[in-house]
């Protein structure tokens, strides 16, 4: 018994490991090419890598640090990132006079959801924000008095808490799941996510560099190729088939569930691309170093978190 207990925390352990010896591999690589290649010179897409390494580096010591204390580490985490994301979110798309309900969203809405995801009460957190929000919300803009682009200011508002909350909290509610034979493991569900889906990120951006040629979506996003779509796709969905057996799933599925993730993060780039345009801005922030705000990292997680939760719940549990 005593050994099935440690189990998780060894795989667990060992996976951390292995992408640290990756990023520190990855780390040796960009410190050559920035010797080699760009002679210590500004180099963009040197620089671009290696900034992109260093935001690894965070994420994983971050992640880690919320595993050591357990499922209030993580549930505390996410609720850290959906309060950030939303700030940024708010910050660059609602207007001026919607005091209150930005109050409700930071004070109440965000704090509830995370409690109830905690607790594992499926049942409300599944519904809270799209049921109860949305309706509460428009009256709470209501008592401003304000009518002016009355529904643009409510659905701006319902949307920045669909994505900087509910989808986000989907990724800490993998916790809840109660899946036969792999109980104490739900934390690694939470590896495989970030990990894939970052990672197709990553493995898109580095295919474009090398072959890319014609663009997917010139007006919202340049620098999307599909020879970077497919060839980061693939290799994301190989490296979620590799990790199968920190999943509850068979090889197959691992790369099924693996693809249909990354399809949906690259989506989620896609439409958060979009909202920036018509903002006119580049980036969501300035919190990461050269990469801007956390949105700017997180919004393929985001739209991949609720499908990847439910098609698990729905097969699994």
């Amino acid at each position: 018994m005593a050994m099935q207990a440690l189990a998780p925390h060894v795989q667990t352990i060992g996976l951390f490991a292995g992408i640290g010896v990756v990023l520190l591999v990855a780390s040796l690589i960009g410190w050559t090419l920035k010797l080699t290649v760009a002679r210590n010179q500004s180099h963009g897409v040197i620089d671009n890598l290696n900034t992109r390494i260093k935001a690894w580096w965070a994420m994983v010591l971050v992640i880690g640090i919320a595993f050591l204390f357990g499922d209030i580490g993580i549930v505390l985490l996410f609720a850290f990132i959906s309060c950030v994301a939303l700030r940024e979110f708010t910050t660059l798309t609602t207007r001026a006079g919607d005091q209150a309900a930005l109050a409700a969203c930071f004070v109440l809405v965000l704090p509830v959801q995370y409690v109830l995801v905690y607790f594992g009460w499926y049942g409300f957190y599944s519904i809270f924000i799209p049921v109860f929000a949305f309706l509460c919300l428009p009256v709470v803009m209501l008592a401003a008095g304000n009518s002016r682009c009355f529904l643009e200011r409510v659905a701006t508002l319902q949307w920045g808490l669909v994505l900087c909350v509910f989808c986000i909290s989907h990724v800490p509610a993998l916790l809840s799941l109660d899946i036969a034979g792999y109980q104490g493991r739900n934390l690694l569900l939470i590896v495989f996510l970030v990990l894939v889906v970052q990672s197709s990120d990553v493995l898109q951006y580095c295919w474009g560099m090398l072959l890319g040629r014609h663009r997917v979506a010139p007006a919202l996003s340049p620098s999307k190729t599909w020879e970077g779509l497919i060839g980061g796709v693939a290799s994301a969905t190989a490296l979620g088939a590799a990790l199968f057996w920190i999943t509850p799933f068979d090889p197959w599925q691992a790369a099924l569930m693996a693809l249909a993730i990354n399809g949906m993060g690259f989506c989620g780039g896609l439409v958060m691309s979009a909202i920036k345009r018509e903002r006119g801005v580049k980036d969501w922030g300035q919190m990461i170093d050269g990469h801007g705000g956390m949105l700017d990292r997180l919004d393929s997680v985001a739209f991949a978190a609720p499908v990847f939760f439910h098609l698990t719940r729905f097969w699994w549990t």
